[in-house]
Parts: C-alpha cells; structure tokens; sequence
C-alpha cells in the first residue's frame, strides 16, 4: 500500500544512448523534498510491448514499492528485464481473462422500436 505521506512527482526524463531515465522527486510530509532517478531500457520495453506512456507510472510504482516503510539506501534504480516480465504476464493475464469474459446480456424487450415506428393500418 502506497505511504500516504509520501508523494512522488515526475520532473521530467532524459534519453541516454537507448535508455531513458525518469526524475521524480519525493516530497515528505514534513514537505522536505529528495531527488530520486530510475532508468529503462527503450528496447527492452518494446520487447515487452510496453508502451512508452506506461513508463513512468511503472518507474513511480518501483519508487512506491522501495520507499514503503523504510528510508531507501540509493537514490537511483533501475527498472528492470524482470520488472518488466512481470508487468508483461500480468498484462497478459489481463487481456485473456477479458476476452474469456461473457459480454453483458440486455433483455429482449416485446415493444423494441415501437417509439420510433409510426403504426400501421
């Protein structure tokens, strides 16, 4: 569960020879403010078939999971080919359970189009 006191807000990204690197800064509850980074590799991503608009929320979620009840260590993380598997499977997994999913059955109703229709003599 994500610390309710902890925000962490994107600043923006750089591209360096086929990756991309995400800044995103934590801001405390006390309102104190610490720069954190955390790099991806474009090519595995497009492996992975994950979009490039997915990125950051999946860096954030990284950052979420390694700050939860503890001061992190390290400032700068990666996400990585696993965190990226894992991610795809449950994407995955998504996608085949909605297309095992019945699509939503509406009742036949006996005066279907009847607003519509003018009556006949």
């Amino acid at each position: 569960m994500e610390n309710p006191k902890v925000q962490f807000v994107l600043k923006g990204f750089s591209e360096v020879t086929g990756s991309r690197i995400f800044a995103f800064e934590c801001v405390a509850a006390d309102r104190s403010r610490t720069d954190f980074t955390v790099a991806t590799d474009l090519a595995l991503a497009r492996r992975y078939g994950i979009r490039l608009q997915e990125l950051p929320l999946l860096c954030k979620a990284i950052l979420e999971r390694k700050h939860e009840g503890e001061e992190p260590t390290t400032r700068t993380y990666t996400y990585t080919e696993a965190d990226m598997g894992l991610y795809a499977d449950s994407a995955a997994a998504r996608v085949e359970a909605a297309k095992n999913r019945k699509p939503a059955r509406r009742p036949v109703a006996s005066n279907l189009g009847t607003a519509w229709r003018v009556p006949q003599p």
